[in-house]
């Protein structure tokens, strides 16, 4: 079988785990219930008067995942450490990268399962008003490599332990931080208090997930921003791999 067969092996293998059990449903109805809320409670979607989902919807999504995309990824390698089955998965005739990429992509796929089933969400705006639709899918697609980039992290945490509830306070931690270095008190205290230069400041908040989603909620694709999500899921891929050889050779 070839590599994209295996990957491909793998990553059915862990959908149909995801949907075998409640959790799966759990979590999209908590995702969805959650969107919901704030988008027009707290998003002030009525209030706005405006034929957009930039401030009411899509702003909301690096914070929700936050906590949602970490309990989707925490079990993926941990809990094949705690049942002693991630020996069982090395043995077969896939490589570590094969077996990473296809849990990857199983969970991000799920994640984009959740995320379309929102759609009500943009019909409602587009009955109430006439929005950019081109708008709301960069907005869409942002929000899916957030999703992506969050889910990698958090399949390098999993590796790093078999304790799930440890991976997931480790990855929800990594993740805030991705969010805060781009906030305004974040670089002010870097650049006013601890005296950093500009160039640094600027160069620390380029690491920020919200930085880099502004641009996709304006409806602008800029390659700097695709470049950026991607690095980040391959960097954590790649740390995966090397924790996952690690304990193998242990």
């Amino acid at each position: 079988m070839n590599a994209w067969g295996n990957i491909k092996t793998i990553a059915k293998r862990e959908l149909v785990a995801y949907f075998a059990s409640p959790v799966a449903y759990v979590f999209i109805v908590i995702f969805l219930l959650m969107n919901g809320f704030f988008t027009f409670m707290l998003g002030g979607f009525f209030q706005n008067n405006e034929a957009s989902l930039g401030n009411s919807f899509f702003m909301w999504h690096p914070w929700l995942y936050l906590f949602l995309v970490p309990a989707i990824g925490m079990r993926l390698w941990s809990e094949e450490r705690r049942l002693g089955t991630m020996e069982l998965l090395l043995t077969m005739p896939i490589t570590p990268w094969q077996a990473i990429v296809g849990k990857f992509l199983a969970s991000w796929l799920f994640l984009g399962i959740a995320l379309a089933l929102t759609f009500p969400i943009a019909l409602t705006v587009n009955y109430l008003g006439s929005p950019d639709n081109g708008v709301i899918m960069a907005s869409y697609f942002g929000s899916f490599l957030i999703g992506g980039a969050y889910l990698a992290i958090t399949c390098m945490t999993s590796a790093m332990t078999r304790n799930q509830v440890v991976s997931f306070i480790i990855s929800v931690v990594i993740c805030f931080m991705l969010i805060l270095v781009g906030y305004p008190p974040v670089t002010d205290f870097l650049s006013q208090v601890l005296g950093f230069k500009s160039g640094l400041v600027e160069t620390i908040a380029s690491f920020s997930v919200m930085t880099h989603f502004d641009g996709f909620k304006k409806g602008i694709l800029d390659s700097r921003d695709l470049i950026f999500f991607l690095s980040v899921m391959v960097f954590s891929l790649f740390t995966t791999g090397v924790i996952i050889r690690g304990h193998r050779a242990g």
